[in-house]
């Protein structure tokens, strides 16, 4: 399979070394400095591109994308308030489009296990939730894309939740979950959600160990995406 890396930071380079020990050729690594050969390079013999770069350039390298018929795997987080545009482009162009806010297998169980929980807890009260967030220095927005998906899973399963907000920033009434986020390094990415109450705490955790396990799930979905239209997500690839 022939491969196209958008953004080749720490998460590109790992990508590319998984994706050439799989069989696959990187045909082009395109980051900050090199940007402009997108508008001189023949987009045919490209089967997919793999696209972690930093929130100001994703839609325009998701763009450049769907717009030529080349499926794309994105993994740029801070710049989701833009993806409508996005889907509705993939939606046209009839062109693969997936979007995780994080692809390690594991986390998206950890997932999973949040929604049944902010279930469970529908049921009982005097609880308050809160999520805490812990990642490397160079990571620049926060929350991360995947305290978000955390949160939007916890609003989505309680009824006391319509929003969050960052724990440094006022919420503007009750139903606001506040995150945490911290910046240590060399921490990968370790996400905490806490029910805390007078009498007791429920708490569950996920620690990535690396960013081997993000950078093996983006090309395992890269595997994948040839051949699919329009938007697509991680409960696609996993069937959950």
């Amino acid at each position: 399979m022939n491969i196209i890396l958008l953004g080749y930071g720490k998460m590109g380079k790992i990508i590319g070394e998984i994706a050439e020990s799989r069989g696959h050729q990187i045909l082009l690594k395109i980051d900050e400095n090199n940007r402009e050969l997108l508008d001189s390079i023949d987009p045919k013999p490209i089967d997919v591109a793999i696209e972690f770069s930093q929130p100001e350039a994703a839609v325009s390298n998701i763009s450049w994308c769907l717009n030529h018929g080349i499926p794309v795997v994105s993994g740029t987080t801070g710049w989701l308030d833009q993806k409508p545009q996005m889907d509705q482009l993939a939606e046209e162009k009839q062109t693969g489009f997936f979007y995780a806010s994080n692809f390690s297998i594991g986390v998206n169980v950890f997932f999973k296990v949040n929604e049944y929980l902010a279930k469970l807890m529908n049921e009982v009260s005097g609880y308050e939730v809160s999520i805490e967030e812990i990642h490397h220095t160079a990571k620049k927005d926060a929350p991360s894309g995947t305290a978000i998906t955390l949160a939007e899973g916890i609003i989505k399963n309680q009824q006391a939740f319509t929003a969050w907000h960052l724990s440094d920033q006022a919420s503007e009434n009750g139903q606001s979950i506040p995150i945490s986020s911290k910046r240590i390094d060399p921490a990968p990415g370790t996400h905490i959600i806490r029910y805390q109450s007078e009498i007791d705490d429920i708490e569950i955790s996920h620690t990535a160990h690396s960013r081997q396990g993000f950078a093996l799930g983006a090309v395992l979905v890269a595997e994948w995406l040839p051949g699919k239209k329009g938007v697509l997500t991680m409960n696609d690839f996993l069937s959950f």
